[in-house]
């Protein structure tokens, strides 16, 4: 078997895929998205324990705790901005070791400001490892094989949001706030040990046919691609409608009538259990339906969902909150594949700009469903969250489809 660190790199790459090494680069990927975004979420899982450390409202610390999408929306711009000069390996290094920073203070955080400032910084670092992966994968993928890497990629954001969640809930509850935030800067570091091991030094050197006579040329180009841009609007959507779901819920699960443990609560987030196994799928069910009519299925799934997360049975709530977790990451997974393969230059850039738009809506969705959260309730928080997958249904009609390649590698 050849060795790991040659998994990324493109020649070795197609390879494996014919010679049965796909089962070691998927691993390889979604560990790495893993431990780029595992703490993004994992937070969620001990909200109501941090709005009573904190003593604030559910809207103010929830905005508090996905305040990090406000530095991965503007770390995403500007590793859009100057992809062409940023080496990907170096840049991965760089990225993944300095969160380990943040992630420690929050530990020490002495204020809801310091905590939201330190969640920023967080986000900036994620974000700038997410988006040269992504472009990464973009440059060493042939376009037959981009939609299973891409997929693979979310899969490991999607475990990330399971075992993220599960292991900050049991830390938190064990051992206190402040060791679930070092447990966490340790996970940080590791995703930098993998990236030293797994992509080799000559493979992160951006393309020279990518580069611009100024670097808003290739902003220029992406926002002229009516499809680029369509995915651009979903990928809002989509983080509008899940960070709603999954950070407002559990205000509504620890009261009355479910009324859950912080243990129990954590263990709720078996619901990204079938996603796992399912967005893998999302490369090859886009090949064979299209990518508009994989992204309205998705998005009529987590539809279905939400009447169920109304109701005061849990076991109700929980498929409810699987169908949405199955949707949203089927349907992200499906966006992010199209915006690697409409871009036909720069890639960092156009997978920055989608990371922006994503993030951006979560940072929305968090502000805008918080206060109808506090002022309306849950009820109206929801019928906000189904608006956002309807927009989403309606901007996939503006996805050009992508010709595919016959032969692996062409």
């Amino acid at each position: 078997m050849p060795p790991v660190p040659y998994v990324l790199h493109r020649p070795h790459f197609q390879t494996h895929q014919r010679s049965g090494g796909t089962a070691i680069r998927t691993i390889v990927i979604g560990l790495m998205a893993f431990l780029t975004v595992v703490d993004l979420f994992a937070t969620q899982a001990i909200l109501p324990s941090l709005a009573r450390a904190y003593q604030v409202s559910p809207a103010a610390m929830g905005f508090a705790v996905n305040a990090c999408t406000i530095g991965m929306a503007v770390a995403g711009l500007v590793v859009a901005l100057f992809s062409h000069s940023i080496d990907r390996r170096k840049g991965l290094l760089v990225s993944l070791t300095a969160l380990a920073v943040p992630t420690a203070l929050l530990a020490v955080a002495p204020d809801l400001t310091i905590f939201t400032l330190l969640r920023i910084a967080q986000g900036v670092c994620m974000a700038a490892a997410f988006t040269l992966s992504l472009a990464h994968l973009g440059e060493v993928c042939s376009a037959s094989a981009a939609g299973g890497a891409f997929a693979a990629y979310i899969t490991g954001n999607v475990a990330s949001n399971l075992v993220g969640r599960l292991v900050s809930a049991a830390v938190a509850d064990h051992f206190g706030l402040d060791a679930n935030f070092y447990f966490f800067a340790v996970l940080n570091l590791l995703g930098a040990v993998l990236v030293y091991f797994t992509i080799p030094r000559t493979a992160m050197a951006p393309a020279s046919h990518a580069v611009s006579t100024s670097p808003f040329d290739a902003w220029t180009r992406h926002l002229r691609n009516p499809g680029l841009c369509a995915a651009f609007g979903i990928g809002f959507c989509i983080l509008f409608a899940f960070i709603g779901t999954y950070t407002y819920v559990n205000f509504v699960l620890v009261r009355e009538p479910l009324s859950l443990s912080p243990m129990a609560l954590g263990f709720v987030y078996f619901v990204f259990l079938p996603a796992v196994i399912t967005t893998p799928l999302a490369g090859a069910v886009v090949k064979r339906l299209g990518v508009q009519h994989t992204l309205r299925a998705s998005l009529g799934l987590a539809i279905v969902g939400l009447p169920l997360i109304l109701l005061s049975s849990i076991g109700l709530v929980l498929i409810g909150l699987v169908f949405i977790g199955i949707g949203t990451f089927f349907a992200q997974a499906s966006a992010t594949g199209y915006v690697g393969q409409a871009a036909t230059t720069d890639h960092a850039s156009a997978s920055g700009m989608y990371l922006a738009a994503y993030f951006t809506g979560g940072l929305v969705g968090t502000a805008v469903l918080g206060q109808i959260f506090d002022q309306f309730g849950w009820a109206a928080c929801v019928a906000g969250i189904g608006a956002a997958l309807v927009v989403a249904g309606l901007l996939s009609s503006g996805l050009k489809p992508q010709r595919l390649p016959a032969a692996e590698g062409t």
